[in-house]
């Protein structure tokens, strides 16, 4: 008796190179992909031990578990950038008091808010029309 794989669960070779996630990372649902083929074709004579199947779904289940806590940190880290965002633009308008490049203190009006590769900058309405980061402002007022 011959077995034969199914071949509706193999991957062609486009979906081998980019799959769902556009990545080569495996996820969740190739894991399971991969744990169902390997049960329909274990050898009847030797199959699968109780215990290996287990530590298998044991590993399905923390993946999985981690997927969703990965999903979870990001909404999280995009609901603090909001919040972020939000304190900031609350100092448009505002003058504040910072240090320059030669560690002088100025004066000026923010202007405007903008955030540069995970950096805030606040624009200043001055004669330079400079931008400063959140770090360089020592006085609000």
């Amino acid at each position: 008796m011959t077995n034969t794989i199914d071949t509706s669960l193999m991957l062609s070779n486009n979906q081998q190179n980019t799959r769902k996630t556009g990545t080569n990372i495996l996820g969740k649902d190739d894991f399971l992909k991969i744990l169902i083929t390997q049960l329909q074709n274990q050898d009847p004579l030797n199959p699968m031990q109780d215990k290996d199947f287990i530590a298998q779904m044991a590993q399905f289940s923390t993946l999985e578990q981690m997927t969703n806590i990965e999903k979870s940190l990001e909404n999280f880290l995009k609901s603090q950038e909001q919040n972020y965002m939000l304190q900031a633009s609350m100092l448009i308008g505002k003058t504040v008091t910072f240090l320059d490049s030669n560690n002088e203190e100025k004066t000026a009006v923010v202007k405007s808010v903008s955030f540069k590769d995970g950096k805030t900058l606040f624009q200043l309405n001055n004669n330079e029309n400079s931008s400063i980061a959140s770090s360089q402002i020592i006085k609000i007022e």
